[in-house]
């Protein structure tokens, strides 16, 4: 059974950092596009930055040159490394990948279930 499982997250003040994981568990033979996405209370989900196979990024305005997400395809794991934290950064951040390939199934759209960030100010 596929799992997709986020870690890191925690409290941290203004302009501190976080590292964030999400590891995809099963017997996996590929994941296509991963990314992050984060939703506040009271807002809609976002996306926060996304990763091809390839490698190719794409990043919301609001974190370009404060998060970097990177992939390891060996593990399949992505991360987001969030510095210069802000407390508008504060949302439960989930872990995306648009497709998984196992050796009995392939899933789409398939989801984490979130780590918390909280910034203080």
């Amino acid at each position: 059974q596929v799992q997709l499982v986020e870690s890191g997250g925690g409290l941290v003040q203004a302009g501190g950092s976080l590292r964030l994981s999400c590891v995809a568990s099963g017997r996996i033979f590929s994941i296509g596009t991963m990314g992050w996405y984060r939703q506040a209370p009271g807002k809609q989900r976002e996306l926060v930055a996304d990763i091809t196979t390839g490698g190719m990024i794409n990043y919301v305005d609001s974190v370009k040159g404060r998060f970097t997400i990177s992939r390891d395809n060996a593990k399949s794991t992505v991360y987001l490394q969030m510095n210069s934290l802000k407390p508008e950064d504060t949302a439960v951040y989930y872990c995306k990948a648009n497709r998984i390939v196992t050796e009995i199934e392939s899933v789409y759209n398939f989801w984490g279930r979130g780590t918390q960030v909280t910034v203080s100010s």
